[in-house]
């Protein structure tokens, strides 16, 4: 009697074991994951300060572009990005190059974090369904977490990045412009074409967000972990 006793004691320990083991590593993931997220929504916020003048000017040089093969009459008001910068800073002062920071920073916050909490967390898995660290997935395993992850980014945001766009290529003139602020500019892209409006271009968006994303992430990581040793 006794000896069945212990036996099933050790049958209900065991099995409360089995029982607490995937619970353990499911926290764990959730843990790790949203650790990772946090991490990205902070890199995506501080990012959006340093990207946003950049993707502004870049913006407001390949508008005038279009415009200029649109209309063969029509004259860039700027010849440079240079003249850019001057004309912004002149007329808008510094906060000029920021113009539409409020929508970069709406777009980067949440996509980095569900860019690279997606990442670790596609890895974490692939490891553990090969038995393996992290750090030893093969380059393609990497590639294609990384490649997944550049899509979610996308599929999460591409709305609001074309709210950002239409914002940053509107005029530096506040009294020129068509979009001031991101409700006014969601109600006038929605008016201009309906939901579809805020999906233009987002295939060939889509086409080349897996390899650009899987062949930067895989280099972030292999430069990570030979700095790392």
């Amino acid at each position: 009697m006794q000896i069945t006793t212990r036996y099933a004691g050790k049958q209900s320990f065991g099995l409360y074991c089995g029982l607490c083991l995937p619970w353990t590593s499911a926290t764990s993931l959730v843990e790790s994951m949203s650790l990772t997220a946090q991490a990205g929504a902070v890199t995506g916020t501080i990012a959006a300060f340093v990207e946003g003048p950049i993707d502004f000017y870049k913006s407001q040089i390949q508008v005038q572009i279009i415009r200029s093969r649109a209309d063969p009459n029509y004259k860039p008001a700027y010849t440079t990005v240079f003249d850019c910068v001057k004309a912004t800073i002149r007329t808008n002062g510094f906060k000029g190059p920021f113009q539409g920071l409020g929508a970069t920073l709406v777009r980067n916050a949440p996509a980095n974090s569900v860019y690279l909490g997606s990442f670790e967390v596609m890895k974490d898995q692939m490891a553990a369904y090969r038995n393996c660290k992290k750090t030893e997935l093969p380059a393609a395993w990497v590639i294609t977490a990384g490649g997944l992850g550049g899509l979610l980014y996308w599929l999460a945001i591409y709305p609001v990045d074309v709210i950002k766009s239409a914002m940053a290529t509107d005029s530096i003139e506040p009294s020129k412009r068509k979009y001031p602020d991101m409700a006014t500019t969601y109600k006038k892209l929605m008016a201009d074409g309906g939901p579809s409006r805020f999906y233009r271009g987002f295939t060939p968006c889509l086409a080349r967000a897996m390899p650009a994303n899987g062949v930067m992430l895989y280099t972030v990581d292999k430069v990570t972990a030979t700095l790392s040793k």
